[in-house]
């Protein structure tokens, strides 16, 4: 595969040596791999960009689960937000709802662009529809913090794992929430490398989460995980534009969690036979949606 970058090093040394922003890098291999026009690939990345608006505007009316797990919570931290007792202060728990929002509209079989998966759709367009408050950015600034994203999610998918079957919750909001570390860097007029040490830090934070959905639903506690991601996404992301950088680079993290999601057991992998799914309250909860039948439950996809 002819590809401009295939490590975190590579695409950072690759953008300074360019002077060109990471985005701007991801859409040339973006035009190498699928030989698309840049323009073609543009469209379909704003196409993507409507979905995600159109998910968090739905989900901050109000949504709610078939299974009935999920749904208002958005709502809930919206009106929260409105009265003024914040503790963690709006932007972050804007993000925090609109993240929510997402995950409760994939829940309740809406429409969502995975990012990089169903089960941690929520992080990135959370994260950019509350700092698009914050920093006013222009529908092209957008689209290029979904492909500074793309281009970290490019590096995790092919050197490790973006699936919560194969490597647990730090690779699907794990990976999520790096992402969108290294896109709110970008947007805020850090430098590649800035993004690189947002990435890092969050992922840091994030090694050895487990998959464990409760009647192995995208729910609980998928849904609020993407809530705690946003958070540390803004957050790590704050650190590195203030020059904080990580002692351990980049690529070696992520190779570390491909390891550390290869050593999980496999009831800690998305099977739903471990974790949270088997508290007594998790087993209720399965044996009151699915009747009790267990065989019902094990062809639930989960991501």
């Amino acid at each position: 595969m002819e590809v401009l970058f295939k490590s975190v090093k590579e695409l950072v040394a690759l953008a300074e040596s360019s002077s060109k922003p990471i985005s701007e890098i991801m859409i040339e291999q973006e035009m190498l791999l699928s030989r698309r026009t840049r323009e073609e690939i543009i469209a379909q990345m704003d196409n993507n960009l409507t979905v995600m608006e159109e998910a968090v505007e739905k989900g901050l009316q109000g949504v709610q689960s078939t299974s009935g797990l999920t749904g208002g919570d958005a709502v809930l931290i919206q009106k929260y937000m409105a009265s003024g007792k914040s503790l963690s202060g709006d932007l972050i728990l804007d993000a925090v709802s609109k993240a929510v929002a997402t995950n409760e509209v994939n829940a309740a079989m809406g429409t969502i662009c995975a990012t990089p998966t169903a089960g941690a759709a929520g992080i990135v367009p959370g994260t950019l529809f509350a700092v698009k408050n914050k920093l006013n950015p222009t529908r092209d600034q957008m689209l290029n913090y979904l492909f500074t994203t793309g281009a970290f999610g490019f590096v995790v998918a092919n050197n490790a794992s973006i699936s919560g079957a194969a490597g647990g919750c730090q690779a699907e909001t794990g990976s999520a929430a790096s992402m969108a570390a290294a896109a709110i860097v970008e947007m805020a007029g850090g430098t590649p490398q800035q993004s690189a040490e947002a990435f890092s830090i969050v992922m840091k934070n994030m090694l050895g989460l487990v998959c464990d959905p409760v009647a192995g639903l995208v729910e609980v506690p998928c849904v609020k995980r993407n809530a705690m991601g946003a958070a540390k996404a803004l957050v790590g992301a704050d650190m590195a534009l203030a020059g904080v950088v990580s002692r351990i680079p980049t690529d070696e993290v992520i190779d570390a969690m491909h390891r550390i999601g290869q050593s999980m057991p496999s009831a800690l992998r998305e099977t739903a036979k471990g974790g949270l799914a088997t508290t007594p309250t998790g087993k209720a909860l399965e044996a009151k949606i699915f009747g009790g039948t267990k065989e019902n439950s094990d062809h639930i996809p989960s991501s």
